[in-house]
């Protein structure tokens, strides 16, 4: 397993981390990532710590809690192989302070999330979204004192936009608190939004992407074929809920393109989904998830090879998109105002 510097750290992590997600199935929107129970947990964790995938990421709020109970659950007396991340955020309860980033939710939740996980820390710790209502300054303050008392390690941010990122950044330069090292976003090879904003402040600022649904909410498995209806797997079972709407001509040709590399090399659709976004800057981290064996063991098949100049040329020209103002206008400025990837 190759391991990535995450973001401008000292943190080492493996280039996949198994997201737990599909533990626990607790309410109607979850069970349809999946129903993991301790017990089939804890053999999915024996086979990603075997192949040196030793980071595991859940959220205070999957399966209203469980997600963090039954990997707490399932790493009993293998905490000490282990690299934690959870995150905290959106709504947790019915009072008026059980969201946001107060310093008030934000205790609560890292304590919460620490007697789940049956932890004393937690190696990184996100924020879920970017809470405007709260000062970035009462937010980041509240973190570094966390990390201070030991019950986090490191700090990150998800789903915020570029702005939100660099602000807080500067905020944290300005006071001298902790800064977000992580950012943990949508990208895939049918979702290159990451690309225009966010990638080159990650570059800039030294702050490395931890990928969530990298296989575009399952329209990358390669259960889906032009003229087919998908008849298994998360978007038959109406897992894609909240995922972004991609057009058929779209995506059949970013499809179309895989197919050609995967008769080339002899490797699976989604594979060669997850070894493309592996090659793309700021990219430390890839954030897996399965509902079982068969389908963990098919992505850990993304790592210990690498696609070609010539494959990845065919991927980024079958997915490239005009992007929203200003960033086409920019494409014409490259000689002061180079791009990390080509749009």
């Amino acid at each position: 397993m190759e391991y990535r510097q995450l973001g401008r750290s000292g943190l080492k992590v493996p280039i996949l981390s198994f997201g737990t997600g599909t533990f626990g199935g607790a309410n109607a929107f979850f069970e349809r990532w999946g129903t993991t129970d301790v017990e089939e947990a804890r053999r999915l964790i024996g086979i990603c710590l075997d192949a040196g995938v030793t980071l595991f990421d859940t959220a205070d709020i999957y399966s209203q809690g469980a997600s963090e109970e039954i990997l707490g659950a399932a790493l009993k007396g293998k905490r000490d192989q282990a690299l934690l991340s959870t995150k905290a955020t959106f709504r947790k309860g019915d009072g008026p302070n059980d969201v946001g980033s107060s310093r008030f939710h934000l205790i609560r939740s890292v304590e919460a999330s620490l007697k789940r996980l049956q932890t004393d820390h937690i190696d990184l710790y996100f924020m879920h979204g970017f809470d405007a209502l709260t000062p970035v300054e009462e937010t980041l303050r509240a973190l570094d004192d966390l990390i201070r008392a030991g019950k986090i390690g490191y700090i990150g941010a998800s789903n915020f936009s570029g702005w939100q990122l660099m602000k807080s950044l500067a905020k944290s330069d300005q006071y001298g608190l902790a800064r977000y090292v992580a950012y943990q976003g949508y990208y895939s090879l049918i979702g290159r939004d990451y690309e225009h904003e966010l990638m080159p402040l990650g570059i800039d600022q030294g702050v490395g992407l931890m990928v969530w649904s990298p296989l575009g909410w399952g329209r990358l498995t390669g259960k889906i074929r032009r003229g087919q209806p998908a008849a298994e797997g998360r978007i038959a079972g109406g897992g894609a809920e909240g995922g972004p709407e991609v057009e058929d001509d779209y995506l059949f040709g970013a499809i179309d393109a895989l197919d050609k590399v995967a008769a080339e090399t002899g490797k699976s659709v989604s594979q060669i989904a997850l070894a493309w976004l592996l090659t793309r800057p700021t990219v430390a981290n890839i954030v897996i998830g399965a509902r079982n064996e068969e389908q963990l063991r098919q992505n850990l098949g993304a790592v210990g090879w690498t696609l070609s100049p010539e494959h990845v040329d065919l991927l980024d020209d079958a997915s490239r998109r005009t992007p929203a103002y200003p960033y086409w206008h920019q494409k014409d400025f490259d000689e002061r105002n180079p791009k990390p990837t080509r749009w």
